[in-house]
């Protein structure tokens, strides 16, 4: 495991300077810097936690005003990495939870909340594109984890004011399963 530092701008130019200023702030490694909906950029990057929080706090300087929100993560979760990616496949249960955001921010740290919280898996981590830069988090478990993990996200004191709905569907049918991986 590893720490993930996240920042969300409303400037793509001032995105890519602020990625940019992280890389050269300490020794942290990019996993994505892209440009999302509305206008939006959003700039991933891992290490150790104290070179992560330079970073972040160089990177959030230089976004100035145009940074719509941060996080650092110690000890990620390698499932939120994986659905950030899309290359996570559900493992089990028979139930879906979903979780819908206005920012991607609080949609990563709603997912690590989750994974770490009870026995889900994240199927798919949407940040922002094509979607009016909103988010949203699709995991799979037993209801039962289902509802631990909707609760313990939804329930986080940072979170509130970012989430948009969050629900839990037992059994779903299997053609819409289908079309959410």
């Amino acid at each position: 495991m590893y720490t993930i530092g996240f920042l969300e701008l409303s400037s793509i130019a001032q995105g890519i300077e602020a990625a940019d200023k992280i890389l050269k702030a300490a020794e942290t490694e990019l996993i994505f810097a892209r440009e999302g909906c509305p206008g939006k950029f959003y700039i991933l990057f891992k290490g150790e936690v104290e070179s992560v929080n330079t970073s972040m706090r160089i990177g959030a300087e230089a976004a100035g005003h145009y940074c719509v929100d941060s996080t650092v993560i110690p000890n990620v979760h390698p499932e939120v990495i994986k659905g950030i990616n899309c290359v996570s496949e559900p493992e089990g249960g028979d139930s879906i939870g979903i979780m819908e955001f206005f920012s991607v921010t609080a949609a990563i740290k709603a997912a690590d909340t989750a994974v770490k919280t009870a026995a889900v898996s994240i199927a798919n981590l949407r940040i922002g594109t094509g979607i009016g830069g909103k988010s949203f988090v699709v995991m799979s478990g037993d209801i039962g984890a289902i509802k631990s993990a909707l609760k313990a996200a939804v329930d986080e004191e940072e979170l509130q004011g970012s989430i948009i709905n969050a629900v839990a569907i037992a059994s779903p049918a299997g053609e819409l399963m289908k079309h959410l991986y």
